[in-house]
């Protein structure tokens, strides 16, 4: 049995992922940029119930591809972050948090925070000096949602494992 956590992350379509990655790998730190650009929904789903927690998301994937939002900017103190808005992405990680509740950390049963990070742990200046830079040419944009993806956290980079299209 494979406890290691498990990964909630929103798919997201190829420009506005190609989008995030660019300015991921531009301005997050190298020697800590193990991964592409994400949509994280859940942080540390019990590992040891990834056959149950499979069917669920099948389940819950029989729907149309979702659109989301990008609103806005977010500084996080040492890094900065795209918000994005989608009701129903929202509906879904409600739905699933409401079936987990018993098993979810702390991180996880708090509100949903829908957001995409492109910078972390550098100095506040420079987590300033990006936003605000961003911030001068946003323009909000649709984001297609095609699905949605389960990783294993093993200590660094995440294990890919199964995809959850949806599917009508």
């Amino acid at each position: 049995m494979d406890d290691r956590p498990l990964i909630l992350t929103a798919l997201l379509d190829d420009a506005t992922q190609a989008r995030f990655d660019d300015l991921r790998e531009r301005h997050f730190p190298a020697g800590r940029n193990h991964l592409a650009a994400h949509l994280t929904l859940f942080h540390a789903l019990p590992g040891d119930a990834a056959a149950e927690l499979a069917a669920d998301l099948t389940a819950a994937t029989d729907r149309a591809p979702m659109t989301a939002r990008v609103t806005g900017l977010r500084l996080l103190g040492r890094g900065v972050a795209f918000t994005l808005d989608c009701p129903g992405l929202t509906a879904l990680r409600r739905g699933v948090a409401d079936r987990w509740r018993s098993r979810l950390t702390r991180q996880d049963a708090g509100k949903a925070d829908l957001h995409v990070t492109v910078q972390n742990k550098v100095a506040p200046a420079a987590a300033r000096a990006l936003h605000d830079d961003l911030a001068a040419g946003f323009a909000p944009w649709d984001a297609g949602v095609p699905g949605l993806a389960l990783w294993r956290y093993d200590g660094g980079p995440w294990e890919p494992g199964p995809r959850f299209p949806f599917i009508r």
